[in-house]
């Protein structure tokens, strides 16, 4: 069977480190995002991309015509589309808050539905990966919107990996800390900022994309053929250990 990866979110710091390493796997690539002149800007008449917003069941539907449509059998999903949505909840807005849920919960819900029916359809085996953050296991501050976003597809990828593990589809998550990735850019601008977000890790310093894509392409491959249901924290130890105060 071909080696075929959706990769939604693809015009992204996240997105663009998967493309590069499928691509050096040998994976045949669909990319996906809303803003296709920002795809072809990042990657110009290489591999098959679509223009589409992967946030409402709409759009997924209409990108899952097209695949069709192209006679694409794609068999991997890299879901990499999100926001970075911080502030307490009593001052959050309301429309930032439901932005935050559509790009980081709905958008995960959609697409990964699309994908399942579209890998039932053809009667294939599959492995999705989607992305959390570390914000989703442990309390930081100004994070609830994005906690309550990502908390939500970890259980639901549960839920979904149980459903489907049956028809040999995996579903997997990584749980990264901040990245050097234009989302993160305004959070790190400053000597001062970034300082102070790299202390925050017990392995100090902010996260590298490749690495997280490295992660993502194992979970894709067939050596991750016996894991589903996990979320893999990329995170310096943040979620799970604390670092020594000097």
């Amino acid at each position: 069977m071909d080696k075929v990866a959706l990769i939604t979110g693809a015009s992204g710091g996240l997105g663009q480190a998967l493309a590069e390493k499928l691509q050096q796997d040998g994976w045949q690539l669909v990319l996906v995002s809303r803003d296709g002149q920002r795809l072809s800007d990042v990657y110009g008449a290489q591999h098959t991309q679509i223009t589409q917003d992967c946030s409402t069941p709409e759009g997924v539907q209409q990108l899952f015509a097209q695949i069709e449509q192209q006679s694409i059998k794609v068999n991997a999903l890299a879901h990499c589309v999100g926001n970075i949505r911080l502030g307490a909840m009593h001052r959050m807005a309301h429309e930032d808050f439901i932005a935050c849920m559509q790009a980081n919960l709905f958008s995960a819900y959609y697409t990964l539905a699309g994908f399942i029916q579209h890998n039932k359809q053809h009667q294939q085996a599959a492995s999705a990966v989607l992305v959390s953050s570390a914000a989703a296991r442990i309390g930081t501050p100004n994070h609830e919107a994005i906690a309550a976003a990502k908390g939500g597809l970890e259980a639901m990828l549960r839920g979904a990996a149980a459903t489907y593990a049956s028809a040999n589809i995996r579903i997997n998550a990584v749980a990264p800390g901040i990245m050097q990735t234009p989302a993160s850019a305004t959070l790190i601008s400053s000597d001062l900022t970034r300082d102070i977000a790299s202390k925050q890790y017990p392995i100090p310093g902010i996260g590298d994309p490749k690495q997280v894509a490295d992660v993502m392409a194992w979970l894709l491959s067939a050596q991750a053929e016996k894991v589903t249901g996990q979320v893999w924290s990329i995170d310096g130890g943040f979620s799970a250990i604390r670092p020594i105060v000097k």
